[in-house]
């Protein structure tokens, strides 16, 4: 039985599905070490909360925790992957504490393979960007294979160095029976939903969901939606640092809907509220924009900004969206109100569902693991 270590930082909601289909294939044995501690991750600085998922991300699969942070525990964390004796290390990032460090210690022992989703689409000071790819170039010396995202992040590889026959594509994609499935109960919650916020029924819905953060622009969306000649209604779901602040300058107005955090088990009625969702990140750090990918899976259009990583993937026509400068608010204006006067049933699908599912991924590390000789 081949046996793969996967490193990550610790249980996340978009890679526990994964973890959990590889766990349940009989021919790998697969342990899943995290460089954190559940303690070090309970409060997401950026949501300004304690963050409990309603939604299982440590079962289905084998895990241990170390804390990466200190050097004893970047030793135990070296030593626990070691004993575990794998055929192949599956790296989450290198940036986070013991991650480097693994790369290094096992690379020429063993296949190092590596999942990440870095993109160039934020510019960047010349010197800086050079001394950037010199780094880069040297941190990615010891990759042997890295599972590329999408367009933007294979071209980001090739930049730091990996050739191209080090690079297999598996999109990143979310479980997406999860927002699939019971639709019409769904979207009769999120009609009743809707009411409640004194939503009429035919009004289009303008949806933001994530951090409340400068790096994605909700701001920018409010005043597009206000630019917008009819009387389409916008929702923003989500807490962070900007909370207060938006409030304090919307939150007064009849058709601005300020409606907190909501968990995973929510989300699939609160994408249904909407008739378009729109992220208009300016990053840096927006390297996909997975809310994308669910909201897509319950079948809503999308608006992102040029600075999204999915952009180039994900919506290259006017059928599923449509990608807009980051720092325009006049084209946002545009842009949603041309979209919203399109049918939403124009658009199939059924491409996308088949092109970012999980599956993908699952069967390029299987497809790996097959050419690895048992240690």
């Amino acid at each position: 039985m081949r046996r793969l270590a996967i490193l990550s930082t610790h249980p996340i909601q978009y890679n526990a599905p994964f973890f959990r289909m590889l766990g349940s294939d009989p021919t790998l044995k697969v342990l899943v070490f995290f460089s954190k501690t559940s303690d070090q991750v309970k409060f997401d600085p950026d949501f300004q909360r304690e963050i409990v998922w309603d939604i299982p991300v440590t079962g289905g699969y084998d895990h241990v925790s170390h804390d990466a942070s200190t050097v004893s525990g970047r030793h135990a964390l070296i030593g626990s992957i070691r004993a575990f004796a794998p055929d192949a290390l599956l790296v989450y990032g290198w940036n986070f504490p013991g991650h480097l460090r693994a790369l290094r210690h096992f690379h020429g022992r063993i296949p190092v393979w590596f999942r990440g989703d870095s993109h160039l689409l934020d510019p960047a000071p010349p010197l800086k960007r050079l001394a950037r790819r010199a780094f880069l170039s040297w941190v990615y010396r010891h990759v042997d294979v890295a599972f590329s995202v999408g367009t933007a992040n294979e071209a980001y590889y090739i930049w730091c160095g990996l050739k191209p026959d080090q690079l297999k594509r598996a999109p990143h994609s979310v479980e997406q029976q999860h927002f699939q499935n019971e639709d019409q109960v769904r979207k009769k919650a999120a009609m009743q939903w809707r009411s409640e916020l004194g939503i009429p029924t035919h009004a289009n819905v303008i949806l933001f969901a994530g951090k409340l953060e400068e790096k994605k622009q909700p701001q920018l969306l409010l005043r597009a939606w206000d630019a917008l000649p009819d009387e389409s209604h916008i929702i923003i779901a989500g807490s962070g640092p900007l909370e207060e602040e938006l409030k304090h300058s919307w939150g007064s107005k009849p058709r601005v809907h300020f409606i907190g955090f909501q968990n995973q088990q929510n989300m699939p009625v609160v994408y249904r509220m909407g008739s378009i969702f729109c992220l208009p990140s300016k990053g840096p750090g927006e390297t996909w924009g997975l809310s994308v990918n669910e909201a897509m899976a319950c079948n809503i259009r999308c608006i992102v900004s040029d600075r999204v990583g999915c952009s180039l993937d994900m919506i290259r026509n006017s059928e599923h969206g449509k990608v807009v400068p980051w720092n325009q608010p006049q084209l946002w204006t545009t842009a949603i109100r041309e979209l919203l006067q399109s049918p939403p049933d124009a658009a199939d699908w059924e491409p996308i569902e088949k092109k970012f599912d999980l599956r993908h991924f699952v069967k390029a590390v299987r497809t790996e693991m097959d050419s690895v000789k048992p240690a």
